[in-house]
């Protein structure tokens, strides 16, 4: 039976794709910072539930070996854990910066190169990192993240051209606006609906075993994108302002996104 690791999978996007993969027949680990989390999430799916801090190298390869070792041959892994800091650029304290990035950016990195020998050898697999619109459309009082989320974005299309003569598929899933905790506390922009986890897990599992380098979720965000690469920057600038997406992330409600900051910060 196939196994697939995902990362940041005990809550929200992660613990739909998931379900989704055990729902498809993959025995599935779910790996987490929060232990706990991820035992009783992985539970709920008769998968297996394993503590990981993704900024740590060392301990993403540990895993993979354990995995491979007790479990199975890794075939697909999903890097989906991440965190959204948001807010006005110069109030974000160094260490902040820092933990967005090794958590969003080098995570991606660390797993990715902890798989990857194994697949390479097997010359079979398939990586899924979960970038966000994010990384490729910025918005004020998202600079950290989406910085982030544009290293996610890059060192895909990277890894995929690589690799691809491996046979391993790689993928950047880039949602919008999705309803989890990571928005807590936002107002979604005019004209934008959120997707629920459950869309996105649906995507991955449409893309899985494809040649498809970036997932938008919804669909209709490429078109989105392009539009935004090709507009001038006054129009571009105008329909934001309209939409709200220019004050998104700088004037939201701080009491109701409290709870999240919190947890991102200790975890």
């Amino acid at each position: 039976m196939s196994v697939a690791v995902v990362t940041g999978g005990a809550r929200g996007i992660g613990k739909a794709i998931a379900t989704a993969l055990a729902e498809s027949g993959f025995r599935v680990v779910i790996a987490d910072i929060d232990e706990n989390a991820a035992i009783e999430a992985s539970a709920g799916i008769s998968g297996t539930g394993l503590q990981l801090d993704v900024t740590d190298g060392a301990a993403f390869r540990a895993l993979v070996a354990h995995v491979e070792e007790k479990i199975g041959e890794i075939h697909v892994l999903v890097n989906n854990a991440g965190i959204m800091p948001i807010g006005p650029l110069l109030e974000f304290s160094d260490d902040s910066i820092d933990r967005a990035l090794a958590i969003n950016l080098r995570g991606v990195i660390n797993g990715t190169r902890a798989v990857l020998p194994g697949m390479v050898a097997r010359r079979r697999g398939h990586i899924f990192n979960v970038a966000s619109i994010a990384g490729r459309v910025a918005v004020p009082g998202g600079s950290i993240y989406s910085a982030s989320k544009y290293g996610v974005v890059g060192f895909t299309d990277g890894v995929r051209e690589e690799f691809y003569p491996q046979g391993i598929r790689v993928t950047a899933v880039l949602p919008s606006f999705t309803k989890t905790e990571l928005i807590a506390g936002t107002d979604v922009p005019k004209g934008t609906k959120a997707s629920e986890p459950e869309d996105i897990a649906a995507a991955v599992m449409a893309a899985l075993g494809k040649d498809e380098a970036h997932v938008y979720v919804p669909k209709s965000l490429k078109a989105h994108y392009v539009a935004n690469t090709l507009l001038p920057v006054k129009v571009g600038r105008a329909i934001a302002r309209a939409a709200g997406a220019d004050r998104v992330f700088l004037d939201f409600d701080k009491s109701g996104r409290a709870a999240y900051d919190k947890r991102i910060a200790e975890s």
